[in-house]
């Protein structure tokens, strides 16, 4: 049986056989190979060590897969995965346990909320208590998923916007407990367009049709609510997931840290924004380097490198590890060493309590 190639395989979600007549070809069957000749200077391991503050390790994860993930880490120059699928309660101590309990020096560990019964009476207190325990069991911040503003719901079926007062106590404990609230508000934007020939991501729709989005709420409400939130909490030490989903719009993005002194962005999962704007996107980093976290998403050791390219080297056009995220070519920012340092390690060991800062050079500021 021939083989098909493993692009096809990673893109279609199945299986197909090539096209034999180039006419009946489909878009999501061509993979054209550039002709361009440009320098290459792959970067398989970071300058500096890095800390992957958005990192997804759920469930029990047995010595020999945690050893094996240590190694991959010290190959990449990873110092520390915070591992933000940390739970509550039971769960938190032993997801605890399971990473930072056997390497402490490796990983963090953020909690979770636990939405049961939100809307009734006490349920803010009893939250915010439960993040009290969590973080004495060893959570170092709070991550909050996007199921929350989307489809979180009180007993009687109503939604629960992003800015919900119910979760004020939450927020509040955060503040008193100086730990960071890492929150994921809605999806890319494109998800609640309309699926045509116009939209920037037709081909992850096409590919991955359960993230269509429609209905309510869209997505300028979520952000709205999301703002709103920020407002209301200006003492709260928020990481924004994703760049916000502003990373097509640095400007806009800029002027949100403007207003939000006390907020910051991770860049996981949205390296082929800035991989596209090597001008704009390289001045951005520079400007609110003290504001940018260096975040990953899903863990995978081989895609690492393509974050390493484009933030550290000046190569041109190469090719992104996903080609449903985006149909377009890489290019490298070359940060200088100063912005690296900060959105590599700097603003994490900043923001986030407990983390071994000996295993890091000196502070950037």
């Amino acid at each position: 049986m021939k083989r098909l190639p493993f692009a096809v395989l990673l893109f279609s979600g199945c299986a197909w056989a090539p096209a034999a007549n180039p006419q009946s070809l489909s878009v999501e069957e061509w993979e054209p190979r550039s002709t361009l000749v440009t320098a290459e200077h792959p970067v398989p391991r970071a300058k500096f060590p890095v800390i992957d503050v958005h990192s997804h390790h759920r469930g029990s994860t047995s010595v020999e897969r945690l050893e094996r993930i240590v190694r991959e880490m010290d190959e990449l120059n990873l110092g520390v995965l915070v591992n933000l699928s940390g739970g509550y309660g039971e769960r938190l101590r032993e997801t605890v346990g399971n990473f930072s309990g056997r390497y402490p020096r490796r990983f963090a560990v953020f909690a979770n909320v636990d939405f049961t019964g939100i809307g009734a009476p006490g349920w803010g207190e009893r939250a915010a208590q439960q993040l009290a325990d969590d973080v004495a069991a060893g959570a170092q911040g709070l991550k909050i998923f996007k199921n929350f503003g989307m489809n979180v719901r009180t007993a009687d079926g109503s939604r629960v916007a992003v800015d919900d007062p119910a979760m004020d106590p939450v927020f509040a404990a955060c503040k008193k407990l100086d730990i960071p609230v890492l929150i994921h508000v809605a999806d890319p934007a494109q998800f609640w367009q309309p699926h045509d020939r116009f939209n920037e991501k037709w081909l992850e729709l096409k590919l991955r049709p359960r993230r269509k989005r429609s209905g309510n709420p869209g997505f300028e409400q979520l952000i709205a609510e999301r703002n709103r939130l920020l407002e209301r909490h200006p003492d709260v030490k928020f990481i924004l997931a994703h760049m916000g989903w502003h990373g097509n719009d640095l400007g806009k993005l800029g002027a949100l840290l403007d207003r939000h002194q006390n907020l910051h962005v991770d860049i996981a999962a949205v390296l082929y924004e800035l991989g596209r704007v090597p001008i704009s996107g390289r001045e951005f980093l520079m400007r609110y380097q003290d504001r940018v976290l260096f975040g990953k998403d899903s863990y995978a050791p081989d895609e690492f490198p393509y974050y390493w390219r484009v933030l550290e080297s000046r190569d041109e056009y190469f090719p992104y590890y996903r080609r449903y995220h985006a149909h377009w070519r890489m290019y490298g920012l070359g940060l200088p060493d100063e912005t690296l340092r900060a959105i590599y390690y700097g603003n994490a060991l900043r923001l986030i309590p407990g983390i071994d800062k000996s295993i890091f050079p000196q502070e950037p500021r």
